[in-house]
């Protein structure tokens, strides 16, 4: 039986818009079945993360429009508490990248409706009275890692107690079973060295949503 001191919690950062971010939040929920490990979700932004950023037009673009999840993501945790945000994520995520749907206004009033939110929270999406708090909750985040990378970003106890915290793991499809498990341990033996800092290769295949 695993005690409340076993148990580890890991805190997680995520745009709604990143399918990358989706997948490694899908193998996240895995672990959880397979490890004592709790998750909180936290909202960062890949706009504001870029806003400042020479990028190319349909990227710019592309940023632009994600500004609307995760200003909704932040009001629904204002307005009900942040334990909100995985069941909205989960919805947000499954309409997104599963589905296809496009991240507009009815995409995510649904997700709302189905994570049993008023709809009304995407009237967030068009103003920039939740962007402070956004700003913050993306810092927090972010200052953990710097900002050469982007999201998911993670904090947990390591494997040598200490906190640490690291981008990703980016991976495709989410690893399910012990794969998952033996992935989450690895993670966390990397992560706990000190002076480590990546591993990295070119990515052939993209996101597949098995």
């Amino acid at each position: 039986m695993t005690t409340a001191a076993e148990r580890k919690t890991a805190d997680f950062w995520f745009d709604p818009a990143c399918p990358w971010a989706w997948m490694t939040s899908r193998w996240l929920i895995e672990v959880q079945q397979l490890r004592p490990v709790d998750v909180n979700w936290h909202v960062m932004s890949l706009s504001v993360l870029n806003e400042h950023r020479d990028l190319p037009q349909n990227y710019r673009e592309l940023l632009d429009n994600a500004w609307g999840a995760v200003r909704v993501c932040i009001a629904a945790a204002q307005q009900h508490g942040e334990e909100v945000l995985g069941r909205l994520y989960t919805e947000l995520g499954l309409r997104f990248h599963n589905q296809g749907l496009p991240q507009n206004r009815e995409t995510v009033e649904a997700a709302l409706v189905a994570a049993g939110l008023p709809v009304e929270l995407a009237d967030a999406a068009d103003t920039d009275a939740y962007d402070e708090a956004l700003r913050a909750s993306h810092k927090e985040g972010i200052t953990l890692v710097g900002e050469d990378v982007g999201t998911p970003v993670i904090a947990v106890e390591g494997a040598d107690g200490e906190r640490v915290a690291f981008f990703g793991p980016v991976v495709t499809p989410a690893p399910k079973g012990e794969a998952a498990a033996r992935l989450w341990d690895g993670t966390l033996l990397v992560a706990s060295t000190p002076g480590f800092y990546e591993i990295k290769r070119t990515r052939t295949a993209g996101p597949s949503f098995e």
